[in-house]
């Protein structure tokens, strides 16, 4: 490859992730595959796999994108979802809860869902805490990779608190050892407890 193709190939992938960046901000896509898709075809790229930008370049092109044209409004959103997921932290104690995802990095977007983690090998006890609560909810299930690549099922509720989308995962006691890995960079995922959480809103 020639230093002009590379340089061109390069331009291009930072346009996608930029493009893609926009798509997330705009109109609430938050799967990374699914936005560079709409934004190879916004932008007329096929068949040029080599210059897709990465989920981390995206992503960094999403944080710039909120700095330039959301800052304020991003930054006291983001603390709305944080504390919003603080409460709900709160009420899921027992099962020593983590907060994953983009409210977690910052990245988050007004249509993005707040994501917890946590850590009971009954997962029904989950379900009874929201009951009580009178929280309304509906099972689903998340797939994770994990460290060995493999693709693994995990129980979750999904509802929505106000206007706020959010997702409880519920991994076995022992998952807490071993985060899966991160769809942004494929390293292991960041996880924050209440005190981490409280931290970040001071």
């Amino acid at each position: 490859m020639t230093r002009r193709s590379s340089a061109r190939e390069d331009q291009l992938r930072r346009a996608l992730a930029q493009e893609a960046a926009r798509i997330m901000a705009e109109q609430g896509v938050e799967d990374f595959l699914l936005a560079k898709r709409k934004a190879a075809e916004r932008l007329l790229v096929t068949n040029n796999s080599t210059a897709l930008p990465t989920n981390a370049e995206i992503e960094a092109a999403l944080l710039e994108h909120q700095r330039l044209f959301h800052a304020q409004d991003q930054q006291q959103r983001l603390q709305e979802q944080r504390r919003a997921a603080l409460h709900l932290m709160r009420l899921l104690n027992d099962f020593t809860p983590r907060l994953v995802g983009s409210v977690l990095s910052g990245s988050a977007t007004a249509h993005a869902e707040i994501n917890l983690h946590v850590f009971v090998d009954q997962p029904e006890q989950v379900a009874v805490r929201l009951d009580e609560q009178g929280i309304e909810h509906r099972h689903a299930e998340k797939k994770f990779r994990d460290q060995h690549e493999r693709i693994r099922s995990y129980p979750s509720f999904k509802f929505v608190a106000g206007r706020q989308p959010m997702e409880i995962v519920v991994f076995p006691v022992n998952g807490i050892r071993q985060a899966p890995s991160s769809p942004v960079d494929g390293k292991p995922m960041a996880r924050a407890d209440v005190a981490e959480v409280t931290a970040l809103l001071k």
